[in-house]
Order: C-alpha cells, then sequence, then structure tokens
C-alpha cells in the first residue's frame, strides 16, 4: 500500500526530530567504549553482513514480527510503545520499527538505505544485547541508570509487573524477624491453589469413571480347583533379601516399599512404573486376545452356516460388546468420540446385517433389523421407502403390516389421520386379497385372520384416540352387520365383492346395529327383492341440549370454557349424525361435516371373519370399547398404543372389601365418549341418553343372532355394565344417582331372570345378589343367594356355577366379619358346609355342627386330589376343569381358613398353585397344545389372586406379618407381570412398608425381564404415592417434625424412572406414559421443561388427542397453537376458536 509506504517513511515523516537521532547516536557510541575492543559482541551485525541487503531485511522483519508478537501477548495498547531491557527509551524502538516497514521505498539511493540500515542494526543490537555474562571483567559501569521517567507510574499505583523481578519464596518464614512478636501473612495463594488442586476426586470424573469401566482382576488363578474356597487368600510377595530385613520388619507386617523406605533406601521408581505398564498391557492384550478370538468364533459360525438367523442376530448384538463407548458422564470431547463410536457401531452393524440378507434374502426378522438401524440415522422419507419397498415384497405378512402402520403412526412429520387411515385400509384390502386367493404370487400365513382381526381394532382405537368416534363406531358396526348379517347369496364371493354388495345397503339410510329398528343387511336384500318396506315415523322427541347452554359459567378462563364444551360434545356426539327422513332432513342440515361418515371411510376396511371365536371376539371388541366390561381380556393383549387412560390404578372397593372387589379387564383405556385432561379425569357415570339408547339396541340385535351358552353371557356382560355404573356412584358417593340407577339395574336383572332361559342360570342370579349387597339390601341378598342354592339343586362341587355362587356368597359373609373368633359357628362357614352335601340346601339357622365341618373338610380334601391328579381330554373339558379348579380351591382355602387358620389356607393355595405350574410344564413339554398350556396359566393367575386377597383381608382384620403376602405376590408378578390387579395389591402393601428398598430391586428386576409396560407404570406411581404421603407429613401443621422417612431426591427418581419407560419398546408409544409424564413435570411447575416433554411425546404420539388437551390446561397462553396443531394433523376438534368466540358474545 503506497499510503502505508509515505506514512511509515521516516525520513519524510514530519514527527521525526534531528535532535534525537543525535542523541540517540551520542548514548550508543557511549555504551560502545564500555565494551572492551577484544571481545566480540553477540548478536551484532558486521560489515560483510551489511552489505547484504535482503539477508538484513529477512532478519529485521522476523525481529519486527517477534516484537509484534510480543505485544500481542502482553496486549498492549496500539499507541503505547513497549519498554524492554536495555531500551534507552520507547523512541528509539519506534524509529526502528518505522524504518523496517520502509524496506524498499524508491525516494532513497541503495546505498544511503545500506548505510542507514547498517546503522541503525547496530545501534538495536548494541542497545538490546549486552549481557553481563558476556563480559569478561564486570567493571562498576556495567549498568546503566535509565533517567527518563515513565509517566505510567504517575497513572498507575503500582510498577507494571514485567518491569519487577520474579523469585520463589522457600517456606512462610522471614529472616530477621522475632517470631514471638512479630508475624507475616503472605498474601499468595499457591498454598490454597496446591489444596484445591489435591482434594480428592469424585466418583463421577473422568479418570474415576474410566477406572470403573475396566475390567476387573482376577482374584483366583485360574489353575485352581473348581471349589471355590471358603476365603480368598492373601497373595504373599517374596522377597529376595528377606535376610536383611528382619531388622527394621521383624514382624513381617510391612509391605516391600515401607521396608525399602525403613532401611534408608529410595524405591526404584522405573521398575515399579514398568511393572505396572507391563500388567496393564497384560489385562489390554488379554482382554482384546478374548475379544478377537469371540469374533472369529462368531465369523466361522456365519461362514460355516450361513442360514443361522440366531448367529447372525447374536453376532450383532455382540458389536455393543466389541466397541463399548465413553461414559455420558464425560467430557465434550469424549462426548463426540461416543457419538462417532455410535455410529460406527450402527455402520458396522449395518455392513454385517447386509451380508446376511445376501445370504438369507427371504427372512424377514434380518429385514426388519435392518430397517430399525436405518432409523437412527437415516431421515424419516429414507426410512419409508425402505418401508415401502419390503412391504411390496412381503405384502401377506401381518406381523410386518403391523410394526410398518406404527411407524407410519409415529412419525410426527409425517403425520395426518387421513394418510394413517387410508393406510390401515390398504392393510387390511391387502390382506383379504392374500386371504381371498386373489393375490396368487404370495401364500396365505397362518394367523393372518386373527392379525386382521387385531389390526382392524387398533384401527378402531386409533380414530377414538384422534377424536375422530364416529368413524370408529362405524367402522364397528359395518363389521359387524357385514360378519353376522351376510344374506347366503353373497357368501362365496370374494371380500371385495361382497364390500361392493354391501355399499348399496350402507348408503340406503336403513338403521344400522344399534339405532332404533334395525334389522340388517340380510334381512333388507330380501325386502329389497320384494320391493322394499316404508319406515315407520317415530314419535319419539329427542332431548337436545342447546348449544346456548353448553357454556355455563362464562366468567371462567377462554381455555377451561373450551375443554368444558369439547369434553360435553364430545360425550354427546360419537354417534355418527344421520339425516332423519321423517323429518325430511338432507346431508346438508348437518352443522358439523365432521359428524358424517361416508363409505368411502370405511369399506377398505372391512374383512372376512370365518372363524364363529373370531366372531364373538370381534362382538366382545365392540362392547367393550363402548365401555361394557366383559368376563375375559381380549386381544390385542398388548395394545399399548391405545392405553391413554390412569383407570388402571383405581382401586374399585379395594380397600374396604379385599376379597369381593371387583376387577374389570382392559382397564386403562377410554371408553367411547369420555375424553378429558388427566387432571380433570372422567366425570360422567356411563353415557348420555342417546349412547344409553344404543347400547340397549345392540345388546337387542345381538342377542336375537345367538342361542344357549352365548346368549346367557351376553345377558351376563349387560348386568356386569349396571354393575360397573352402580360401583361408579358408590366411589364418587352421590346418592340421588346410585339410587336411580340401582332401580333400573334390578328392573333389568328381574327381566333377565324371568326368561325361561335364564330361570336357571346361576351366573345371572349371583350377578343380581351381588348387585342387591351393592345397594346395601344384605337381607334382600341373602334371600337371592339362598333361593337361587335351593333351586340350584344337588350339584354339589362337580358344579362350576354353583361352587362360584357358594364362594361370592361366603366371600361376602366374611367380609362382615370384625376377626376370626367363633368364625366356625358363622353362616359363611354354613353355605360352604353345605355345597359338600349332596342334598338340599337349608338355609342357615344359626349354628353348625361339628361333625358336618369334619365331614366337610374330608369331602374337599378329596374333591381337590382328584382334579389335581386327573387329565382331561376335550378343550371344552379343560376350560369347564380350569373354572371349576379354581372355584373349588377358593371355597376349600376359605372353609380352612374359617375353622382351622390362616396357615392352613395358605397351605392349600401353595399345593394348587404347585401342582398347576408342574401340570402346565408338563402340558408343554408332551404335548404343546396352547390351549391347554393358556388354561393353566389363566387357573393358577386367578388362584394366586385368591391367596393374595386373603392374606390382604386377614391382615385387615388380624395382626399378620407382611412378608408372606409380598412373597407370594413378587413370585406371581415374576410369572404374570401384566396383570394389574396384583400390581395394585402390590403397590398397596408396600405404602404400609418404611422401607422401599426391597420394591425398587424388585421393580428393577421385572423391568429388565419383561416387555410389559405395567411394572414400569406401577414403579412410578409407588414412587409418586411415597412423594406424596413425605409431602403430607411435611406439610402437617403439628409443630416440629423430625421426618421419620429417609428420602431425598424422589423427584429424580421419578423422572429418571420415567426417562427409562419411555425409551422402553412398547412405552415410546404409549399415550398413557407420555401423560402421567407431562402431568408430573407440570405439578412441579417446570412449565419450560414440561413445554419441552410436550413437543417430545407428539413426537412419538402424534394420534393422542387427549396429550393436546392435558397441553392446553397446563399451557393455556398457547391454546390458538395448540388447536392449529391439531387442525394441521386432522385431529378432531370439535369446538374451533372461531365458534366459541361467537358463544361467548351471545
Amino acid at each position: 500500500m503506497p499510503s502505508s509506504e509515505v506514512e511509515l517513511d521516516w525520513l519524510s515523516n514530519p514527527s521525526f526530530s534531528a535532535e534525537d537521532a543525535l542523541l540517540l547516536h551520542q548514548r550508543t557510541a557511549e555504551v560502545a567504549d564500555l565494551i572492551p575492543e577484544k571481545l566480540p559482541l553477540i548478536r551484532t551485525s558486521s560489515r560483510s553482513e551489511l552489505s547484504e541487503e535482503s539477508d538484513t531485511d529477512e532478519s529485521l522483519k522476523q525481529t519486527s514480527k517477534k516484537r509484534k508478537k510480543k505485544k500481542k501477548k502482553h496486549h498492549h495498547n496500539k499507541k503505547a510503545k513497549k519498554k524492554t531491557k536495555g531500551d534507552s527509551s520507547s523512541s528509539e524502538s519506534e524509529v526502528d520499527t518505522k524504518h523496517i516497514k520502509d524496506k524498499g521505498s524508491g525516494k532513497s539511493s541503495e546505498k544511503e538505505t545500506a548505510a542507514n540500515l547498517g546503522k541503525k542494526a547496530s545501534n538495536v543490537t548494541s542497545s538490546h544485547s549486552i549481557w553481563l555474562d558476556d563480559i569478561q571483567a564486570p567493571s562498576a559501569d556495567s549498568f546503566r541508570i535509565d533517567k527518563k521517567p515513565d509517566p505510567a507510574n504517575w497513572a498507575y499505583k503500582s510498577l507494571y509487573r514485567g518491569d519487577i523481578a520474579r523469585y520463589k519464596r522457600k517456606g512462610e518464614y522471614c529472616l530477621g524477624i522475632d517470631a514471638k512478636k512479630q508475624c507475616i501473612t503472605w498474601e499468595s495463594s499457591a498454598s490454597k491453589r496446591k489444596q484445591a488442586q489435591s482434594r480428592p476426586e469424585r466418583y463421577f470424573t473422568k479418570n474415576n469413571v474410566k477406572m470403573l469401566n475396566t475390567d476387573g482382576i482376577l482374584v483366583c488363578n485360574k489353575s485352581s480347583p473348581s471349589d471355590p474356597p471358603a476365603f480368598i487368600p492373601v497373595s504373599q510377595v517374596e522377597t529376595d533379601d528377606s535376610f536383611d530385613t528382619t531388622e527394621v520388619n521383624p514382624l513381617g507386617i510391612y509391605d516391600p516399599s515401607t521396608t525399602v523406605w525403613l532401611q534408608g533406601k529410595g524405591k526404584s521408581a522405573d521398575n515399579e512404573s514398568v511393572n505396572t505398564q507391563q500388567t496393564i498391557q497384560e489385562r489390554g492384550i488379554n482382554m482384546n486376545s478374548i475379544l478377537m478370538t469371540k469374533v472369529e468364533e462368531y465369523n466361522k459360525k456365519v461362514r460355516e452356516n450361513p442360514r443361522d438367523i440366531n448367529a447372525w442376530m447374536e453376532f450383532i448384538s455382540f458389536q455393543d460388546e466389541l466397541m463399548r463407548g465413553p461414559s455420558p458422564y464425560a467430557s465434550k470431547g469424549e462426548q463426540e468420540l461416543r457419538r462417532k463410536s455410535l455410529k460406527l457401531i450402527l455402520e458396522k452393524k449395518l455392513a454385517i446385517l447386509e451380508r446376511a440378507i445376501e445370504s438369507n434374502p427371504s427372512n424377514v426378522d434380518l429385514k426388519l433389523a435392518r430397517l430399525k438401524l436405518c432409523t437412527e440415522f437415516w431421515e424419516p422419507s429414507a426410512v419409508i421407502k425402505e418401508w415401502q419397498k419390503l412391504i411390496f415384497l412381503h405384502p401377506n405378512n401381518p406381523e410386518m403390516w403391523k410394526k410398518y402402520l406404527l411407524f407410519c403412526q409415529s412419525q410426527f412429520t409425517t403425520f395426518s389421520v387421513s394418510k394413517i387411515n387410508s393406510l390401515y385400509g390398504k392393510c387390511l384390502t391387502t390382506l383379504a386379497a392374500v386371504q381371498d386367493g386373489s393375490m396368487v404370487s404370495h401364500p396365505l400365513l397362518p394367523g393372518t385372520e386373527e392379525a386382521m382381526l387385531a389390526i382392524f381394532i387398533q384401527q378402531c382405537h386409533f380414530l377414538r384416540q384422534a377424536g375422530h368416534s364416529e368413524k370408529a363406531v362405524s367402522l364397528f358396526q359395518a363389521l359387524i352387520d357385514f360378519t353376522f348379517f351376510k344374506p347366503d347369496s353373497v357368501k362365496d364371493l370374494p371380500t371385495r365383492g361382497q364390500v361392493e354388495f354391501f355399499e348399496p345397503f350402507w348408503d340406503s339410510g336403513e338403521p344400522r346395529i344399534g339405532e332404533k329398528g334395525a334389522r340388517g343387511w340380510k334381512a333388507w336384500m330380501h325386502q329389497q327383492e320384494k320391493g322394499g318396506w316404508v319406515v315407520q315415523p317415530d314419535d319419539e322427541d329427542e332431548e337436545e341440549i342447546d348449544e346456548d347452554q353448553e357454556i355455563k359459567d362464562k366468567t371462567l378462563p377462554k381455555w377451561h370454557i373450551w375443554l368444558d364444551v369439547e369434553y360435553s360434545r364430545e360425550a354427546r356426539h360419537w354417534l355418527p349424525w344421520r339425516p332423519d327422513k321423517t323429518k325430511k332432513e338432507t346431508e346438508e342440515d348437518c352443522e358439523d361435516p365432521e359428524r358424517q361418515v361416508l363409505f368411502d371411510d370405511l369399506g377398505p376396511s372391512l374383512i372376512r371373519l370365518s372363524n364363529p371365536k373370531l366372531q364373538h371376539q370381534l362382538l366382545y371388541s365392540f362392547l367393550q370399547f363402548l365401555g361394557v366390561p366383559c368376563t375375559s381380556k381380549l386381544f390385542p393383549t398388548r395394545l399399548y398404543i391405545a392405553m391413554d387412560e390412569n383407570s388402571i390404578f383405581d382401586s374399585v372397593l379395594y380397600d374396604d372389601k379385599p376379597l369381593t372387589s371387583v376387577d374389570f379387564p382392559l382397564s386403562g383405556f377410554n371408553s367411547i365418549g369420555h375424553m378429558d385432561t388427566m387432571s380433570r379425569g372422567r366425570h360422567q357415570i356411563g353415557h348420555c341418553k342417546e349412547g344409553e339408547e344404543f347400547i340397549q339396541n345392540v345388546f337387542h340385535v345381538v342377542s336375537q343372532i345367538f342361542t344357549g351358552e352365548e346368549k346367557s353371557n351376553l345377558a351376563i356382560c349387560w348386568l356386569q355394565y349396571e354393575i360397573s355404573k352402580v360401583i361408579q356412584c358408590l366411589q364418587a358417593k352421590k346418592k340421588k344417582k346410585l339410587k336411580a340407577q340401582g332401580r333400573k339395574s334390578k328392573k333389568l336383572a328381574k327381566n333377565f331372570l324371568k326368561a325361561p332361559d335364564n330361570r336357571n342360570n346361576l351366573s345371572l342370579w349371583k350377578l343380581y345378589a351381588f348387585l342387591e349387597w351393592l345397594l346395601g339390601n344384605t337381607d334382600d341378598s341373602r334371600k337371592v343367594f339362598d333361593t337361587a342354592l335351593c333351586t340350584a339343586g344337588t350339584g354339589g362341587l362337580k358344579s362350576a356355577q354353583l361352587c362360584s355362587l357358594s364362594l361370592l356368597y361366603a366371600q361376602l359373609e366374611v367380609e362382615l366379619l370384625e376377626s376370626t373368633e367363633g368364625a366356625v359357628m358363622s353362616r359363611a362357614v354354613h353355605i360352604l358346609t353345605k355345597l359338600t352335601e349332596n342334598g338340599p340346601y337349608v338355609p342357615y339357622s344359626g349354628q353348625v355342627l361339628p361333625v358336618n365341618v369334619l365331614k366337610a373338610r374330608k369331602i374337599y380334601e378329596h374333591a381337590l386330589q382328584d382334579y389335581l391328579s386327573k387329565t382331561e381330554v376335550s378343550d371344552q373339558d379343560q376350560v369347564n376343569g380350569a373354572d371349576q379348579l379354581v372355584n373349588l380351591v377358593g371355597c376349600y382355602a376359605l372353609f380352612q381358613y374359617l375353622t382351622v387358620g390362616i396357615d392352613a389356607a395358605v397351605l392349600i393355595y401353595t399345593q394348587a398353585s404347585e401342582k398347576l405350574e408342574v401340570s402346565g410344564s408338563q402340558k408343554c413339554e408332551n404335548t404343546g397344545e396352547n390351549f391347554g398350556i393358556l388354561n393353566f396359566s389363566t387357573a393358577l393367575e386367578a388362584v394366586t389372586l385368591l391367596h393374595t386377597n386373603l392374606l390382604r383381608f386377614h391382615m385387615k382384620i388380624s395382626v399378620y406379618p407382611l412378608n408372606p403376602l409380598r412373597e407370594a405376590l413378587t413370585e406371581a408378578l415374576k410369572r404374570y407381570p401384566g396383570n394389574q390387579s396384583l400390581w395394585r395389591s402390590y403397590i398397596h402393601i408396600q405404602r404400609k412398608s418404611h422401607s422401599a428398598s426391597k420394591a425398587r430391586r424388585f421393580f428393577d428386576s421385572v423391568t429388565r425381564s419383561t416387555n410389559s409396560i405395567e411394572p414400569w407404570l406401577f414403579a412410578i406411581q409407588a414412587e409418586q404415592m411415597r412423594k406424596k404421603l413425605i409431602e403430607k407429613v411435611q406439610r402437617a401443621d403439628v409443630g416440629e417434625i423430625h421426618c421419620t422417612i429417609p428420602e431425598t431426591g424422589l423427584t429424580n427418581r421419578i423422572i429418571a424412572l420415567f426417562e427409562h419407560a419411555v425409551q422402553s419398546e412398547n412405552g415410546t408409544h404409549c399415550p398413557l406414559l407420555w401423560r402421567m409424564y407431562l402431568n408430573f413435570m407440570a405439578s412441579l411447575g417446570k412449565k419450560e421443561k414440561s413445554k419441552g416433554l410436550f413437543y417430545k411425546a407428539l413426537q412419538n404420539c402424534p394420534w393422542a388427542k387427549v396429550l393436546y388437551m392435558d397441553a392446553i390446561e397446563y399451557f393455556p397462553e398457547d391454546l390458538q397453537e395448540t388447536l392449529d396443531l391439531m387442525t394441521e394433523k386432522e385431529l378432531r376438534v370439535r369446538v374451533p376458536m372461531e365458534e366459541l368466540d361467537l358463544l361467548l358474545e351471545i
């Protein structure tokens, strides 16, 4: 740059003064005179060097660069000049640098430049480079006094630290002071720094975590015998110079290093470090050699037998062990290494999988494992394409379809309700084509029909959770009509052909299943052939809630009003809207078009069910969908993606009545029409008037199809539904509602028993008597029980229904007892004694003969031995035998409890459980009949429930240790980790336990050994109950409290449990788990974290409308944003914000 050259030219610079230059020259000359002539100056340039212009310039450039670096290092101001040792003035260096930078300017000749450079170079070197060490005979004038003042000393309080000589202090003492009178306090922080550095490191520091991750050293030698010794021998170190150490170590108690120190010798540090290094290296070599051997073994396995899928899978899982990354507690750099190593492991696994797929191109498990790996580091769009390729290759595999549907359903970026619904339709259409045989390229796999029904039920739950309850109900209505009311003329057609015939019936406006006057598809087809029928107008006026009355309190916040109106409409409008032709309505009259369901939405999902058991399964699934409790658990048993309600923790009459506590299967699922936030819970008992009529119509229509046992089972379901509403009224303590509900339920039960088919049905008699007992009519209930037992005949212990009736009657009577004293003469013993007699039942007269008690005990004992020893032949015998065995064991154990004691009852339960366990395992080994094993398993589960309930009751009325009950529950839960009743009992007894360590260890072991989500849910619930208890104790206003529960950090423990649970395979897509987590974080008041958690939950469960409703309650300021998100994802919003504003204005 020419401008900079002009500025830096010291000759033309106006600030250059000739006087300063002369003064500088004189000082240089004086210094030169002080040096002896013979002494060669170091770093002084000779004349010959000065003549070489380029070399000098380069050296000057380097010196200027060094000075610049020094200036940067000390952070000097640009205007301030650096004052170095030996500088006469600051202007000297300024002149030097200016001249050096001006090299090459065209104003002066080469000679002048060379002369000037030589002169300046000599000045620079002479002023800088004289050292005392270089002077052979130092004189008194060797030191120079710099008289020029430093103006910085006026500006600052002290000298510049660079000008002060440094020295190290040895010790804390100062020479020349009187220690008694004087002392010095040193301000140096070196000692403090040393103390801070020598502080012991915590367990989570990088070095300690590395040490923890290293493999341990073997204590025993490999050459030692196989039997472990009673103690670990301490290895004694033999030293070569033992004869020298007797003086300093006479007892031999010092280690070698201490002995050497006592001898006054120094330890050989080199040898020690070498030895330790060798041992570490040897250990590393040993580990590496073991791993390399394993790698070779796996490679050999898959090379010799490439068709062995298990070997490939083991090899893939072994990669995690092979490449262990550093701990997550490591520093940032190590976190990056960990990420890289994880990616490396994934890529390695992927390469192995691709090799495996090359050898096994038709294996589905390997392809699914590959897709699961790809999900980790591929874009969602790329993974979806891979899924589509896989589905195209295997369209007949229902398990693959289930995983594909779950993957698409849980992708937030690409999710929308219409897309996923059409995908379900495509899946069922494809599988139906495979089932019909129209897809010739792929054969029908076993279990396809059951899988199709499971996928259909999953689709209905998906629509219910997304808020589209009308579509879900219509799907069930259509498939029930399509299955049970199919005309004979279309039965031989393929599924798509049958659907084409079904469409005109669906669009005809004919009443469907559950609607008044429904006759079914078959009757409509016959009537159409004859010319159709005239629809009679309905005289009843429907009660409709005026929309103006939907908002009861306009002073509430806007978000609160929205939730109230949304819940109200959800409860009333879950049935699909259809135009009423008697009122001359058309489709345009519907205010909410979403309430109408078109055939295109459900046509692709219609499937053909030929198995009668699956047909019944469909019907009971629909009833459960409507909120009707059924007698047995229905599949899909692990439909965790549909679990969205925290009713699994509700203990219905649990504490008051342990023996007869009601357990409704499939809890944890919201029934249709009940969708509210977590904290508000369910406020409505049953359904609205229109919904109750719909359920009654379903029962009426379906009961006409069945006869015999299936018809009575439907009646039992209906009566159980009525009893469940009574229990809800009891729980809510709504006396007025309970009275009205009781009248309805009793009327229904009496109507059932009046029917000729049901007069001798002991199951209905039992439910009616139980209903009376729940309503508080104990005497009426006893009359019903006695009447039923008198009319039952003389079946005795051989009748399963009679045993079940007597067991419930006896249990209800036992629950009235306050203690076991005098229980031998109680009504319960009379009932159980009369059951063993083959004669007619005689009502209780106030006493029981001891002879009858002894006879009854013998009969019970022989009957139990007979049942445990005999083997059933047919499937039906197995079912009846399992039920009968459970009832028999229950009666016998209760009889022994009342007449002998709790230990005798427990002994019977133990014997029965052991025998059932052995029978189940033998069945599995010998025949492999899954049906029989299932019955033994359910029987064992039921016996365990009876056992634990009896122990709980005994602990309630008398003093008894907790350990037997805990052991019984832990053994049962290890076997049945998905049983919610057992888990409820377990967390109930853990409330009484002071220490939670046993329970925590047990929860941890169960969660590691099973994929069920129930252990996680109940572990979290147990910790939350414990937290509430501690907070209650600490909040109690009773003066000073010393908290006796040694618990801290419960909040962090609960959060850790949630984090582990949502990372598990089934927990990731469980809406209930995310709702509980969000509710807990919101209860802590952590709003920002809760909001982040909400979006994280949406990434995994974008279809769950309840999550969005929870978010509106926790983050009311984001109401509009949440509603926009719901609309974008096509979730059902029944109250748009514009409509709410209009309703508020009215």
